[in-house]
């Protein structure tokens, strides 16, 4: 059989061109479902994603940050206000070696700024991988002017704007407003989720951070369509930023001025105004105190930090919401233990001496002869420390401790800045045998030296002066607890819960007032015993450092006599000679300028 060749080549020939077709379309099927797919997925399952980054790509926020509220004294001066601030930045993704070292040249030129200042912050801001790095801060409107001519040659280079804090009297009051920081990026990660910005500040201290709440306001920010260049096509929308909130001290800025120059004297110490009425602060000054447009600066070196933080002097430490010994000043308390409890009634007259032994001590008179027979007014006009021994050992350190705790004292006052409150110490039989705080239950007992110290406010006994204003407050407004305060705000300092009757017998009192009264009748403040002044009692004292240093200064007093307007503390730490030379001419210099206001106000 012959088989013909060409007629099976032809055979396989026609084979092959009938199944080409089908894989053709096969192929072209694939194709395209492998492109419906592909749109399907993008479209569909991924559209929304895709939609928002090229939303993000065409459209631009451009973010407003809001201005801080001010803090403004009960007349509405200003004592803490906002300033704009004008610095230049660089962008470092968008600059090379050789374009920075080009721009650098210009800039300092321009600008009159040195390279090597210049080249510092730069390599800092890139060791330190910011995205935005300051190289010239606060610019005046000359060098404003002189950049903005050739802005736009510096490519990489933005001129911004920042608001930071001002305060116009510095120092004045520093504890008290405290001051704000940048936020670190802990806080960052909490905040953020209430609307805070990287770039925000947040009050560190004082009424800063109090009212963070109020003062910091809402961001604000405008839409902007832009196109692939980046240039801006249209504005499609914006939100203006909410500015905070003023705040209204009860502050009053002459007191405040003149607590401060009193003050100024002194290495260290404290002063406190209020309002025996109300609780409201007019002055609360702290020395040494501290700039607060310190943390306002957008650079510090770390030099400028260690002065100031770790300062021996504490300049960041408020000494009116700090405990000390009070001295003499804490013998009114004593005198009215003595009355509460019956064994030592108003009109008593107690044999004074040159000392008293109590343990193993002989505890002294000031004058070391003694005051004879005397009652309550005189010792307190005169500040016998044997008249107030015998009443104190008499009455026991638990009846001491119970008429304490009703005038205010170890227990926070609940002013707006308590967290830096000390709560200081009545010491007492029951905190010994506790171990009184660094020793052993029941190895370190109360013993007689302990309760002659206590009576006359030394050694075991700890009070803020704000705690002494607060207590003495009770004095002058007739028996009432009142809770100190800086902001009036929406709040009635007059309702039960901010001001509460004393558990104290009225005529007893009425005996301290009267006590008082003779102190400066006749007694260690008679100097502010003047016809130019409202009647003033007061009690001046003299207390030993229980902590080693040398001795304290202390006056407190109230005026008028009737019903008291103003209550002053003042504190000279470590200032020996005594508080009628060192702290009464420091509060009658408040006293003359709350008499000025009282003037201007009437």
């Amino acid at each position: 059989m012959v088989i013909n060749i060409e007629k099976v080549r032809g055979l396989k020939r026609v084979s092959g061109m009938q199944n080409q077709p089908l894989i053709i379309l096969i192929f072209l099927f694939f194709c395209f479902g492998s492109m419906i797919f592909r749109l399907f997925w993008l479209q569909i399952i991924h559209g929304p994603r895709y939609k928002e980054l090229s939303n993000e790509n065409r459209i631009k926020l451009v973010e407003r940050s809001p201005i801080r509220g001010r803090l403004l004294d009960r007349n509405g001066e200003i004592l803490a206000t906002s300033r704009f601030k004008y610095n230049l930045y660089a962008q470092p993704r968008l600059l090379d070696k050789e374009t920075w070292i080009d721009l650098k040249n210009t800039i300092g030129k321009l600008l009159k700024i040195s390279d090597e200042l210049l080249e510092i912050r730069y390599q800092k801001g890139i060791d330190s991988k910011l995205f935005r790095i300051p190289l010239i801060y606060d610019l005046t409107p000359e060098q404003i002017v002189r950049f903005q001519e050739i802005a736009p040659a510096l490519k990489g280079i933005q001129l911004d704007i920042d608001v930071l804090r001002h305060y116009p009297y510095g120092n004045l009051a520093s504890h008290v407003m405290g001051y704000t920081q940048p936020l670190t990026a802990e806080e960052f990660k909490i905040l953020s989720k209430r609307g805070y910005k990287i770039r925000d500040r947040i009050g560190r201290t004082g009424i800063e951070a109090a009212f963070e709440s109020d003062l910091r306001g809402e961001w604000g920010g405008q839409m902007l369509e832009v196109n692939a260049f980046g240039a801006v096509q249209r504005n499609l929308g914006e939100k203006p930023a909410v500015a905070g909130k003023d705040i209204t001290l009860t502050i009053d800025l002459g007191i405040q001025l003149a607590a401060e120059k009193a003050l100024s004297t002194k290495k260290a110490g404290a002063i406190v105004a209020l309002d025996p009425r109300t609780g409201a602060i007019r002055a609360m000054a702290s020395r040494p105190a501290f700039d607060p447009n310190f943390f306002s600066k957008l650079f510090t070196s770390q030099k400028e930090y260690d002065s100031l933080f770790l300062s021996e002097n504490k300049p960041l430490f408020s000494r009116a919401l700090n405990a000390y010994d009070p001295g003499s000043t804490w013998k009114p308390v004593t005198a009215l233990a003595g009355m509460e409890t019956g064994q030592f009634p108003p009109d008593i007259r107690l044999k004074t001496q040159g000392c008293i032994t109590y343990g193993s001590h002989c505890f002294p008179e000031y004058n070391r002869v003694g005051f004879g027979s005397i009652g309550y007014e005189e010792a307190l006009a005169f500040s016998s420390n044997t008249f107030f021994y015998q009443v104190g050992v008499g009455v026991g350190s638990q009846a001491l401790y119970e008429v304490a705790k009703k005038l205010g004292f170890e227990a926070l006052s609940g002013i707006e800045i308590g967290y830096e409150e000390s709560k200081g110490l009545v010491g007492n039989a029951k905190w010994a045998e506790k171990g009184r705080g660094w020793g052993k239950s029941g190895q370190t007992p109360w013993i007689p030296e302990d309760m002659a110290s206590a009576s006359i406010g030394q050694m075991v006994v700890l009070v803020t002066p704000l705690q002494l204003a607060r207590a003495y407050a009770v004095f002058a407004n007739g028996g009432y607890l009142i809770t100190p305060h800086l902001v009036d705000g929406q709040v009635d300092w007059l309702a039960p819960d901010k001001r509460s009757k004393v558990d104290l017998n009225v005529s007893f009192l009425e005996t301290v007032r009267m006590g008082l009264r003779k102190v400066v009748e006749s007694g260690t403040a008679n100097s502010l015993n003047l016809s130019k002044f409202p009647l003033i009692s007061g009690k001046t004292g003299t207390a030993e450092d229980s902590t080693g240093g040398l001795d304290h200064a202390w006056f407190v007093g109230f005026s008028p006599y009737e019903l008291g307007e103003l209550v002053v503390v003042a504190f000279a730490q470590n200032t020996p000679g005594g508080g009628s030379v060192h702290a009464l001419p420091m509060a009658k210099q408040v006293f003359e300028a709350w008499i000025k206001t009282r003037d201007m106000n009437n």
